[in-house]
């Protein structure tokens, strides 16, 4: 691993830490580790763990993991609850306005690639979408189901085509909107903008070659089926539309408890799906050419890069 320092033109401000990668990765672990050795602070950005409502089926961490080291944005939401990632930033941004005051450093982490680039660059100020604009996606996704939004989206714009949740219909509505609206595409508009933030931050990109990671994340699926997800899920089958369950790992237990296939095939397509999920993380993520990409193993060079970026600040 090639370590490189960057000096920054300002000083005297604070240092952020983003440990990031794909699904299954090993995030968790590495920034509790982290914390512990920094006496610091994990602020989550993985969205699926927001809710207090999804444990199992969203890899939460468990009670102990808590425990060891003091964590933010874990289990603050309800499934009823309203939150997109502009709320997540300000409710952020004013929890590390407090912390950075006793914490030179904080560590953030997570998967969730949109509420992270809010958090940490902002985001636009997009013009709501026309009402015949919004009817019209309405109409092609009753019509022709997510295979036509996925038609639709690629046509318009390719770039976020391939960042985006594909499963999430809500997502890609809102990418095509905002094109029939303003003419511009979605990718191009939330790139517009960038804000100063009031604290440095280091990006730490965790990843593990290509069939580790796949092994881990079908273990993990396995790991949660014996966990519990099944019986979650069927706590939860009544809210299952809610958006906040529209995510892999319920959506196909949901399916096999309505009737749509056995568990088997749930089982495989969870995996199958996560594993799509995990190469969309990785292409979100190589945007950033500032970032460190490493091996989670990598922990101890990690530690010298964050003390002597911290030591220059």
């Amino acid at each position: 691993m090639t370590i490189r320092i960057m000096m920054s033109p300002q000083k005297h401000k604070p240092l952020l830490v983003l440990v990031t990668g794909p699904t299954a990765v090993g995030k968790t672990t590495f920034t509790m580790r982290l914390a512990r050795e920094l006496r610091t602070h994990i602020i989550s950005a993985d969205a699926r763990q927001f809710y207090k409502e999804l444990q199992i089926g969203t890899a939460a961490p468990t009670k102990a993991e808590l425990e060891s080291a003091p964590h933010h944005f874990i289990g603050h939401l309800s499934i009823y609850d309203d939150y997109n990632a502009a709320k997540y930033a300000s409710d952020a941004l004013n929890l590390l306005s407090t912390l950075f005051t006793d914490h030179p450093v904080l560590v953030l982490t997570g998967g969730s690639g949109l509420y992270i680039d809010t958090l940490l660059h902002g985001i636009d100020d997009l013009p709501d979408p026309d009402p015949e604009a919004r009817q019209e996606v309405k109409n092609i996704h009753a019509l022709q189901g997510i295979e036509g939004l996925r038609r639709w989206l690629r046509q318009v714009d390719p770039q976020y085509y391939e960042e985006v949740d594909r499963a999430n219909p809500n997502r890609m509505m809102r990418a095509i909107e905002t094109f029939l609206t303003t003419g511009e595409k979605f990718s191009a508009l939330r790139q517009s903008t960038a804000v100063d933030r009031p604290f440095h931050t280091l990006k730490v990109i965790l990843n593990r070659p290509r069939q580790e990671l796949f092994d881990r994340i079908n273990l993990r699926t396995i790991q949660m089926l014996r966990d519990g997800l099944v019986e979650e899920a069927w706590d939860l089958f009544p809210y299952r539309h809610h958006n906040a369950l529209n995510t892999v790992g319920y959506k196909e237990i949901y399916a096999w408890l309505s009737g749509v296939w056995p568990l088997s095939v749930a089982v495989n397509k969870i995996q199958t799906h996560t594993r799509r999920y995990a190469k969309r993380q990785i292409t979100w993520f190589k945007r950033y050419d500032d970032a460190h990409w490493c091996h989670p193993e990598a922990y101890d060079e990690i530690v010298a890069l964050i003390r002597g970026k911290s030591a220059l600040l």
